[in-house]
């Protein structure tokens, strides 16, 4: 009983309490903090800035701040872990004959690719190295060029002429073997509708 009575006697009363902080010892403010990023974080990912969070209780140590990121997406790559994905579209010709295309990096520089002859809509070329840095690691990922192959627009009457004159080269509507996925596709559709006229 005499320790408790002593205990009351030595506590503190704060009769004249500071105006900014109310005798709590602590006041709200913003801060700007420098936040280092470290090559290949993905999203989602939190950052820990030590000490950074809020104020302790009664003089006590300051929390952590905890910075949750979010990877806006990007006008050209699509990421998927450490690799990147670029579409990119190439006229018809350079689908058919082959030649070389120049294609941006992550970095901002550009990269000669060499596309080969008889390149398809959908194909993809793998560039080594070209992708993301691994996350706490030197190596990267890679990126691969989805091919785009573009049909012509706008084509003047000497320009279809000359199409007509190609196409009919190649054996007509059919392909033959200039076009075998579309002459093997119409062999299949025959099969299919003599199968139904039996």
């Amino acid at each position: 009983m005499r320790w408790l009575r002593r205990q009351a006697r030595h506590r503190a009363i704060i009769r004249d309490p500071c105006d900014k902080c109310g005798g709590a010892g602590r006041v709200r403010k913003e801060k700007t903090l420098r936040v280092k990023i470290p090559p290949g974080v993905e999203n989602g990912r939190r950052i820990r800035l030590g000490g950074e969070g809020e104020a302790g209780v009664r003089s006590g140590p300051s929390g952590d701040l905890y910075v949750l990121l979010a990877i806006k997406p990007h006008k050209l790559f699509r990421r998927e872990g450490a690799d990147l994905f670029c579409r990119v579209p190439i006229p018809m010709t350079t689908a058919a004959m082959g030649g070389d295309i120049e294609v941006p990096t992550i970095e901002g520089s550009r990269t000669k690719v060499k596309i080969p002859e008889g390149t398809q809509s959908g194909q993809q070329l793998r560039l080594k190295g070209k992708g993301m840095t691994v996350l706490r690691s030197q190596a990267r990922g890679d990126m691969y060029i989805e091919i785009f192959v573009e049909t012509p627009v706008n084509l003047s009457r000497k320009q279809m002429d000359l199409l007509k004159e190609l196409d009919k080269t190649m054996g007509g509507s059919g392909g033959g073997k200039n076009s075998p996925e579309s002459s093997g596709f119409l062999s299949k559709a025959k099969e299919f509708w003599n199968d139904l006229t039996e």
